[in-house]
């Protein structure tokens, strides 16, 4: 391809650093490529996120993408809105980074080291609901800010430990200063966390082929669209903070054949409102062809639970 490919990125280090990553790629295949950085809604306001809505990072993203001002947007794929955006074509989706949640916690400390009553930061219902839910006795505050001045205010002296994304902390070379990464058992993450979303237009045939052949990796595509469809399916019905995490996983067939699945495991929280938070949880199995559906699966599992019934701090899933 002759011409330069522009990508579109917001200016944050983590975003610059998701960019580089990707054009890093299209640059060793030998093609020309350009970063164009975008400002957005969500990167002006300093409400909380629970309040602005994720979708406030991607919509001038995909403006300029649609306008034709750039070629190529990279988002946190946990970032995206669950329904499609006419126009636009989900080109790729790189090898997903570790999903899970990271404590950077005072003294190098544990989540289970920590005292009754520390403060431990998040500006994502989904962890505040899963961290109260686990009976430790700690002190969620809500936080807002980069991941430097989420860290700063531990270093500081302001709270006692907070909890980030491990893959946006390896993003930009913040590996060290992870006092525990959490089992997803304690904290199940956001759908598609650690994974990126690269979209292009539909008609830009050219590029939508470049990306898939040399970005795209099935098996984290596989995962995260089971996770995604989950968090579709729940959002009809429930606004309380979900978390989900699938695994492309080797199991048997009816003749002992080795085949390739899709296992899901969904949370839903529950008395967000109050001082008890239950977590409802479900899980299940299925054909790597039928992602969507084990998404749906599970998320009527979870409702048939008594998700529906849910109330939380905006409809969200980080």
């Amino acid at each position: 391809m002759n011409r330069t490919i522009r990508i579109g990125t917001r200016g944050s280090m983590l975003a610059l650093a998701q960019t580089g990553a990707v054009a890093k790629v299209l640059e060793q295949a030998g093609q020309q490529v350009e970063i164009v950085t975008i400002s957005t809604p969500g990167d002006r306001s300093s409400a909380p996120i629970a309040e602005i809505g994720v979708g406030v990072f991607t919509s001038a993203l995909r403006e300029a993408l649609a306008q034709g001002r750039v070629d190529v947007a990279v988002h946190s794929y946990k970032d995206l809105p669950t329904a499609p955006e006419p126009g636009i074509a989900l080109a790729a989706v790189p090898q997903r980074a570790d999903p899970r949640d990271a404590l950077i916690a005072r003294d190098g400390l544990t989540l289970a080291e920590l005292p009754p009553g520390s403060t431990v930061g998040t500006g994502s219902p989904r962890r505040s609901a899963q961290l109260r839910g686990l009976g430790l006795g700690l002190e969620v505050v809500p936080i807002r800010g980069n991941i430097d001045t989420r860290i700063g205010k531990v270093f500081g002296g302001e709270l006692d430990a907070v909890v980030l994304a491990r893959a946006g902390l390896a993003r930009v070379d913040r590996l060290n200063v992870i006092t525990e990464t959490l089992d997803p058992i304690q904290l199940l993450p956001a759908p598609a966390q650690g994974a990126l979303a690269v979209e292009t237009r539909v008609d830009d045939v050219d590029v939508e082929h470049l990306l898939q052949s040399l970005v795209d990796d099935e098996g984290t595509r596989v995962a995260v669209t089971a996770e995604r469809a989950m968090l579709a399916a729940l959002e009809a019905g429930c606004s309380a903070p979900v978390g989900a995490l699938a695994d492309v996983v080797e199991d048997l067939d009816e003749s002992g054949s080795v085949v390739e699945r899709v296992s899901l495991r969904g949370v839903a929280a529950a008395g967000m409102d109050g001082e008890a938070v239950e977590i409802l949880r479900a899980s299940a199995v299925a054909e790597k062809g039928e992602a969507e559906q084990l998404g749906r699966d599970v998320a009527a599992e979870l409702l048939e639970l008594g998700a529906g019934a849910l109330s939380g701090p905006g409809r969200g899933s980080q």
